[in-house]
């Protein structure tokens, strides 16, 4: 079978197979009633069509690019990671704590490093138990971080419950933070450089998003370290057989994947809330998944599938909103129908994309059609 180049494979598949499945997803919302051109339109227009829309995207696209280039470093050291959940909460409480504990009498340029740090530690630690267990007792990772997504969310239950939440308060959620543990929002940031932004949730940890798929690409496709890792996922005998301890980066892997999914806290806590929730991270832990395999696993298809994503949510709550007769569960219905159709039809397409390029690279001569003849 016909292999794409690699470039091919990175943004011409997924942007193929994603125009299929908005066709397929347009014939479904026509058969429940509705007009496909106007729910699409809709969509599109609340993600993208305004800054404040686009702003939303964005801040959703935030949290999915942590998870997915979690899902996606684990994946290239031959681990399933399905943990990405459980360690955004542990790391979101790693940020939220230390936010509680100091943000009283630390400035800002001290505190939000150490949250950041805090974050990253504690997804870290949270993720190499299952990594441990995996190299050196061969408990599966799939099976154990699936276990330590539940314990995970536990222990954030018991500690806001019990000893987070303020004495005579209702509502599950701790304390808010002081402003030294606040990231700035985008519009705040902007207006400090003359440039006015309609306020939304969007906020600084975007920039470290973008810095992370860097840092990954540099790091997987630039560095020793990460070829071993890569050399690892890809065949764990022949690595070992050139001298790499395969185990050793089981526990890289996996840890490196873990602290990644715990800056979740961020964008979630230090830029939006303010303070710890219960229910902060809401799937961004199992979308990174989806939006890991999207992306091929590979830094910038994450970003740009984390587009699509932040795209499917922003969009889909206007549409809910804007389109009369549409409601939430069929925008839940329409969204993952897009993901569903889009991920299958790319072994499809594939193939037939494949054969199409090399058919188009051919020299003008060699076409049959042409009816051309030499020598």
């Amino acid at each position: 079978m016909k292999t794409l180049p690699r470039w091919a494979d990175l943004v011409l598949l997924p942007a193929v197979s994603l125009l299929v499945a908005l066709l397929a997803a347009g014939g479904v919302v026509a058969l429940v009633g509705q007009d496909p051109l106007r729910v699409i339109e809709v969509l599109l227009n609340g993600a993208f069509g305004t800054a404040r829309g686009f702003s939303y995207t964005l801040y959703y696209a935030t949290t999915f690019v942590f998870t997915g280039l979690a899902v996606a470093v684990a994946f290239h050291g031959g681990l399933f990671n399905i943990g990405g959940e459980g360690q955004a909460i542990v790391g979101g409480l790693g940020t939220g704590l230390v936010a509680l504990w100091w943000s009283a009498f630390l400035p800002a340029w001290l505190m939000l490093p150490l949250m950041m740090l805090a974050g990253a530690l504690f997804g870290f630690a949270w993720a190499a138990v299952p990594a441990y267990l995996q190299a050196y007792r061969g408990s599966h990772v799939v099976i154990t971080t699936i276990m330590f997504n539940f314990i995970a969310s536990s222990v954030l239950v018991y500690l806001l419950v019990n000893h987070l939440r303020p004495k005579g308060s209702m509502s599950v959620e701790s304390v808010e933070f002081s402003e030294s543990a606040k990231l700035p929002g985008m519009h705040q940031a902007l207006a400090w450089l003359g440039i006015e932004w309609p306020a939304s949730p969007l906020n600084m940890s975007v920039l470290l998003a973008a810095l992370a798929a860097v840092l990954i690409y540099l790091f997987l496709w630039r560095s020793r370290a990460g070829y071993r890792l890569r050399a690892v996922g890809s065949s764990p005998g022949a690595a070992e057989y050139a001298g790499i301890n395969a185990r050793h980066q089981v526990l890289i892997a996996m840890s490196i994947s873990g602290a990644l999914a715990g800056l979740v806290g961020m964008n979630e806590i230090a830029g939006v809330s303010g303070k710890l929730l219960l229910e902060f991270v809401s799937g961004a832990g199992f979308t990174g998944i989806a939006v890991a395999l999207r992306g091929r696993n590979h830094p910038l298809g994450i970003v740009l599938a984390s587009l699509l994503f932040g795209a499917l949510f922003q969009g889909g709550a206007e549409v809910a909103f804007e389109v009369r007769g549409f409601s939430r569960d069929m925008v839940v219905m329409l969204q993952g129908f897009i993901v569903l159709f889009s991920g299958a039809m790319t072994y499809v397409i594939a193939p037939v994309l494949a054969r199409v390029l090399t058919f188009a690279s051919r020299p003008f001569a060699s076409h049959p059609s042409t009816g051309v003849r030499h020598g």
